[in-house]
């Protein structure tokens, strides 16, 4: 894997265990569920490590998918777009023209 896929998915991870170097986004099923649920979802989200090749073709660790028993199928995705977020980012590596958001949705809101 190349030192910039390393980058791309370190910088991702990062978001998505912390939730701090982004943007985290509900879609309307997500923060409809409980409060217990919906943390749930944030937990299992942030502890993600089944990366394979049919998930993570690119080793970005940018999309996955987990099932959860009180909610079903849960979907997450990270984004990356320029500091305006109006269009996708030039570079994913460079913090100065890259925002980063991560998605999370149930399987049927896709």
């Amino acid at each position: 894997m190349s030192p910039r896929i390393v980058q791309i998915a370190d910088l991702n991870d990062l978001l998505r265990t912390t939730f701090l170097t982004g943007k985290v986004v509900f879609t309307q099923g997500i923060a409809a569920l409980s409060e217990g649920d919906r943390a749930a979802v944030l937990t299992a989200v942030r502890e993600f490590r089944d990366f394979t090749p049919d998930n993570d073709p690119n080793g970005e660790r940018d999309f996955g998918s987990i099932e959860l028993e009180q909610v079903g199928r849960v979907i997450w995705k990270i984004d990356y777009y320029d500091p305006d977020y109006r269009c996708h980012s030039p570079d994913p590596v460079d913090p100065q023209v890259t925002r980063r958001v991560l998605t999370i949705m149930l399987a049927e809101e896709y």
